[in-house]
């Protein structure tokens, strides 16, 4: 009953024939070796010598000059074509198609006249090649820059890890305060620290297009294309003539034109070669700069597919940038058309390489089209683009920009009035984009999602719908095409094909909501849009009739269902595959029980007569009778089940079940109520499964630590955000509410950032737009500053930047000023007021009370962080605020002012493609991986890296994850090394492409701090752990189990770094956080004690240690048995503590009674300083206990048993960093196991 929308490989072996599979295998194989052979080339550029290039066999030749473009010898070049002896190569071949091409073979790089348009891309690649290492187009959020900050860690790393007492002599191992336990400081400036090769390496003064421009008639004549200005570091102003054949300079000047070449007469092909002949200190600098850009990871320069926005951002001087000038006022996307579209839908998918190669352009088409849509979506906003509807309300005005379709989310023509107004119009883009991705995931035949639908423009709507309604079901369309096209996607996506009344009474056949509607194009071809009913309705929030039915069926089920300010809620498609799962596993049970009743009581088989035998097959035989009875075992779990076929288990939903406007004919009455009956099933399944099911944070499977992990936590279950204020209240009577506090905190934190989103997108509609800086401060200081509402908001306003010189005109001005703004409505908005705005909208959308009187109130009863929650609602709303530390309890002055909002990005959701073998190779690499096959998983995933990488570049997420199982797959295998190298790529990746202070990304930082510390770079893993913390304690607080990790870990590094004070710092911290997350007979705790004592020892301080181990003693006792293997070395070590604290008693007792010499100190003191050398069974890698309900454990944990510290020390590892080790696989290694196969994808 499988319901992926992916087609697996083994589905279509066996409809091929019982060889397809083996086929399909080879061919994957085959293009795998494909993709990673490679060869070695002869690059030679004009100017410079043959070097050698690594290229790939499936390289188109484009991709080449991309590569050329960026490497260090030929970065300077654009415009040339690649010649193989003497013959130029297409770029849009590969390389293995080139004949003649082979190892060691000479391309030559030959020179090509430029173009206007060849012109203005060499200026801006020379542009992008000297703002290389600058950050600003990472801060603007532009051209697919974003930050990292994981080179700034790793590049003290010391030699292979043999020194490490030097190192720690060289070393200051002490984080900054802010980062130790207990402290309140969550200072903002350390989240993007400062590095060294971001300073600003100036090549040049300025650079940028003449005003000379265009050329004139008779200078085009000349070749002449276009005009530039820079100004060299000597204060050198040059005017440059961009021609057919390259650059020089001219003879112009500011005021008079003058295009003739000037002295000397240099003619470059290249503007940088140019630049480098005139101008010594461009050339230095330009050197410089190259070798620095060269060193940064590949990781760090390339662009990600989609803009990745931060939103801190430092206070930088704005340079000249012509570039950026003219991006301002030009378009450089393309524009897209329906064709552009259709060419990668209709593209052919017979075997692997075509599906490669058609997924590779259907990604690339649809990141391109979310760029453009976004910079479009931009402009609508500022005003940039031409209405096609100008004398309307601005509210329902249209846009096309890019041959793209733009409207704003109102209801202007009451279209939407039925289900809610302006709420639901915001809504149904959200719903629409989830069907898009249900029907993109599915990737049907002949269903595709387009552009504007060629022709829709020419007439009225309600002329070019085929099928659907336009009126809620008042009238309904059909259209057999539309019909055959539609069904295909019914069973993946569990509709139900239903029958429907039009406007004249008929029924009429349907194969998806009657919102869906169908047009035919003036191309022939079929559109469906408005899917935002793809789901079955969400009855928790439908308010009917049957409000007591539902009700009394599901028990008390917390006041549902209940009103909604819209019609728009449905269930997502996680909650129906978690109750088809469901249902499914009771259908099951039925089946097998009432098999087994039949085989135990042969009497049920005389109830079925003669006559209904008869009318089925032959009379007289047993097998006739035996078929019968098990069709009515299966007729009857099917039924119960709420199957709509009879002879096999197949769940489907009716979208228009619940639309009242839609009629149903009279015979499908009972169908009907069948379906309804499902509906509330389901509905009640997500309150009495799901929800109560969150409680698996108790085992901390899942960890939310803000609201992005919160929100992916409920939806992998199903749960919609809008269930908030329900998980609040389970958390708040459930038994277990101390350890799931810090699920109730981020859930708090979700519902008032949340509400303050929602009353931020109205307030920000009223405000003019050069008031935007003040208005957003001013919410802002609303929102966070202190509960007492300021005496005059406006009096704290900066004067007005056009005010006169005189003094009485700067007063009188200042005085309109505020008085201008006192009047606006934005304003009059207080603290108070927001507040209550804040209750008011959790209670009417969350239907969850807040009862706090301020946001003061709020944190202090909850926990929460102002830092923490001005993070929350930055990333929601795009607000981009100031890096500097802001002081939140401050009465005197407001905490936001006009400078610290430093711009607005847009929030943009958009479908994620990706590709289905490369997925299905993941899913095959869990198996093997839960049989304990590692190195078979292993092959898998690497497999699937390299199909994910072709198909969607390296930069993105579905790379990161398969980077980030072969690190824990090496790790756990022993190849510490390359565990390190994937590892290193993941976490570059998460910065890069999820952010630098996401969850996954302190996550990656915390891997690879362990794979540090085991490849024998403890003090790099020691800044990577205070790295994961500072961002922990950012994000979330101190208060939550993930940093009762990371103390442990940093407790046992800082153990194997010899700094026993700061490392019991840590270790107590972890034992407090464990025993109130774990519960203090847990064995956390039981380990959180063991390593607490073998501090204490090394301290000397015997006291402390007996008393700490003898806790983990009792509670491995009580856990797992006096006869456990962890029991029985907490006790062996127990008596080691014993016999040395009594040794150390009887040294003390001989030195001071006797007034022994210093000589009888040397025993004692080699006795401290020695580590514990504890037998091999102290260094066993315990995963029994933490791989339990895993196919692979025995096998496994047998074969590693004996792993011990001699196998594991690495060549002149210290003996305390080399236990430390240790102890961090024993905590790690089976939490990794058990997490591999990861719930990632």
């Amino acid at each position: 009953f499988m319901g992926s929308g992916d087609v697996p490989v083994e589905d279509k072996a066996e409809e091929e024939g019982p060889g397809a599979d083996q086929v399909e295998t080879l061919s994957l194989q085959e293009v795998i070796n494909r993709q990673e052979a490679g060869f070695t080339v002869r690059i030679q550029a004009p100017g410079s010598e043959t070097f050698k290039l690594q290229v790939s066999v499936q390289m188109l030749v484009a991709e080449l000059q991309q590569v050329l473009m960026d490497h260090e010898v030929t970065c300077h070049r654009t415009c040339f074509s690649l010649q193989l002896d003497g013959k130029a190569l297409d770029s849009l071949t590969e390389l293995q198609s080139v004949q003649d091409l082979q190892e060691g073979a000479l391309i030559r790089v030959v020179e090509e006249p430029y173009t206007v348009r060849d012109a203005r891309l060499h200026l801006r690649h020379v542009r992008n090649l000297l703002k290389s290492l600058d950050p600003t187009d990472a801060h603007n959020g532009v051209n697919g820059s974003s930050l990292s900050y994981l080179s700034l860690y790793i590049q003290g790393d010391m030699d292979n890890g043999q020194r490490v007492s030097g190192e720690r002599e060289s070393v200051n191992l002490t984080p900054p305060d802010y980062i130790l336990p207990g402290s309140k400081d969550r200072p903002l400036i350390p989240l993007q620290p400062m590095r060294e090769d971001w300073k600003p390496w100036q090549c040049l003064r300025i650079l940028t297009v003449s005003s000379w421009n265009p050329p004139p008639g008779n200078r085009k004549m000349h070749g002449d294309l276009m005009y530039l200005n820079a100004v060299t570091l000597e204060d050198r102003d040059l005017s440059i003539t961009a021609s057919t054949r390259g650059f020089y300079l001219n003879q112009s000047t500011a005021f008079n034109f003058n295009p003739k070449p000037a002295t000397p007469k240099i003619l470059c092909h290249s503007l940088v070669d140019l630049l480098c002949q005139v101008s010594p200190a461009f050339k230095k600098n330009f050197s410089t700069l190259q070798k620095k850009r060269v060193l940064r990871h590949p990781y760090e320069r390339i662009a990600t597919p989609f803009q990745v926005y931060c939103w801190t951002a430092p206070l930088r001087d704005h340079a000249l940038d012509c570039i950026r000038a003219e991006e301002t006022h030009t378009s450089r996307m393309e524009h897209f058309t329906n064709i552009d579209m259709l060419r990668g839908r209709e593209l052919p998918r017979r075997n692997l390489p075509e599906r490669l190669h058609r997924e590779r352009m259907l990604f690339k088409t649809n990141s391109d089209f979310v760029a453009a849509a976004t910079l479009g979506a931009i402009a609508c906003v500022d005003g940039n683009i031409m209405p096609i509807n100008p004398g309307e309300d601005p509210r329902s005005q249209m846009f096309i920009w890019s041959n793209l379709f733009f409207s704003l989310g109102f209801d202007v023509r009451d279209h939407y009035r039925p289900l809610g107004g302006d709420h639901a119009a915001h809504t149904a883009a959200t719903c629409d984009l989830r069907g898009v991705q249900a029907y993109a995931r599915l990737d049907t035949e002949g269903v595709t999602a387009q552009t504007i639908v060629p022709g829709i423009l020419e007439k009225e709507q309600e002329q070019s719908v085929v099928y659907g309604s336009i009126d809620y079901g008042k009238t309904v369309l059909t259209h057999t095409r539309f019909l055959e096209l539609l069904e295909r996607t019914c069973e993946p996506l569990r509709i139900q094909r239903h029958l429907v009344l039009d406007h004249t009474h008929l029924p009429i056949e349907l194969c998806s909501s009657t919102q869906t509607k169908g047009i035919v194009g003036n191309d022939g071809r079929h559109y469906i849009m408005d899917l935002l009913r793809s789901f079955p309705p969400d009855l928790n929030f439908l308010f009917t009739e049957d409000r007591e039915e539902l009700s009394e069926e599901g028990g008390q089920l917390l006041g549902y269902p209940r009103q909604h300010r819209h019609g728009l809620a449905t269930l997502r498609p996680e909650l129906l595959e978690a109750f088809v799962q469901y249902r499914y596993e009771l259908f099951l049970k039925m089946v097998s029980s009432g098999l087994k009743k039949q085989e135990r009581d042969p009497e049920t088989q005389e109830d079925i007569g003669d006559e209904e035998l008869s009318l089925t097959i032959a009379p007289g035989t047993q097998k006739a009778k035996d078929d019968l009875l098990r069709r009515d075992v299966l007729s009857e779990a099917c039924k119960t089940a709420g199957s709509i076929n009879d002879s096999c288990f197949d769940i489907r939903f009716n979208p228009d079940i619940c639309s009242p406007e839609v009629r149903f004919p009279t015979e499908c009455s009972e169908e009907v109520e069948k379906q309804r009956q499902l509906l509330k099933d389901a509905a009640v399944f997500l309150l009495a499964n799901q929800i109560p099911a969150l409680r698996d944070c108790l085992d901390h499977t899942a960890l939310p630590m803000d609201g992005i992990s919160l929100t992916w936590v409920l939806h992998q279950r199903g749960v919609n955000v809008r269930y908030l204020g329900t998980l609040l209240e389970v958390l708040e009577n459930t038994v277990e509410r101390e350890r799931l506090s810090h699920l109730q905190r981020v859930a708090v934190s979700e519902v008032i950032t949340r509400c303050a989103k929602h009353i931020f997108r109205t307030y920000l509609q009223a405000v003019e737009p050069s008031a935007l800086s003040a208005a957003v401060s001013h919410f802002l200081n609303c929102f966070l500053g202190p509960s007492s509402p300021l005496s005059d908001s406006a009096s704290f306003l900066p004067p007005d930047e056009l005010l006169t010189r005189k003094r009485s005109r700067r007063r009188r001005s200042h005085g309109n000023r505020v008085s201008m703004v006192s009047e606006s409505t934005w304003a009059k908005l207080t603290p108070s007021d927001l507040w209550c705005l804040v209750r008011t909208e959790a209670r009417q959308y969350f239907q969850y009370t807040l009862h706090c009187d301020s946001i003061d109130e709020a944190v202090e009863q909850f926990g929460l962080q102002k830092i923490s929650l001005l993070r929350e609602m930055a990333v929601k709303t795009g607000i981009q605020v100031q890096l500097r530390e802001y002081v939140f309890e401050s009465r005197h002055k407001p905490v936001f002012g006009e400078e610290d909002v430093v711009n607005m990005f847009p929030v943009v959701k958009h479908l994620c493609l990706t590709t289905s073998d490369a997925t299905q190779l993941i899913q095959h690499s869990q198996a093997a991986i839960q049989q304990g096959l590692l190195k078979e998983g292993y092959e898998l995933i690497s497999q699937a890296l390299t199909l994910f990488s072709s198909v969607c570049g390296v930069l993105h997420q579905d790379v990161c994850v398969c980077l980030r199982l072969l690190g824990r797959l090496c790790y756990i295998m022993g190849d510490y090394r390359e565990a390190l190298s994937h590892q290193e790529k993941a976490v570059l990746l998460s910065e890069r492409v999820l952010g630098i202070e996401h969850h996954q990304t302190i996550e990656e930082y915390t891997h690879l701090s362990l794979y540090c510390f085991a490849g024998g770079q403890p003090t790099t893993s020691l800044h990577l752990l205070y790295r994961a913390r500072y961002l922990t304690l950012l994000v979330n607080g101190e208060d939550h189990p993930q940093v009762a990790l990371l103390d442990c870990m940093l407790g046992l590094v800082l153990y194997g770094l010899l700094d026993y004070d700061l490392s019991l710092k840590f270790l107590l911290n972890a034992l407090t956080l464990s025993s109130k997350y774990h519960g203090p007979a847990s064995l956390k705790c039981a380990h959180s004690n063991h390593l607490l004592a073998l501090v204490y020892e090394r301290k000397g301080e015997f006291r402390s240690a007996l008393q700490h181990e003898k806790q983990a003693y009792s509670i491995y006792r009580d856990q797992v048995g006096q006869n456990h293997e962890s029991a029985r070395e907490s006790s062996e070590y127990l008596k080691s503590l014993t016999q040395q604290a009594v040794t150390l008693q009887r040294a003390l007792n001989r030195i001071y009674g006797v007034g022994g010499s210093s000589a009888s100190l040397t025993p004692l003191t080699a006795h401290l300083c020695q580590v514990p050398q504890l037998n091999s069974a102290n260094f066993t890698i315990r995963v029994a206990g933490l791989l339990k309900d895993w196919p692979m454990k025995r096998r496994w944990a047998k074969e590693h048993r004996h792993w011990t510290e001699e196998e594991l020390c690495l060549e002149g590892q210290h003996p305390g960093v080399t236990f430390s080790l240790l102890m961090l696989r024993r905590m790690f290694c089976g939490c990794y196991l058990m997490k591999l196969p990861v719930e990632d994808l």
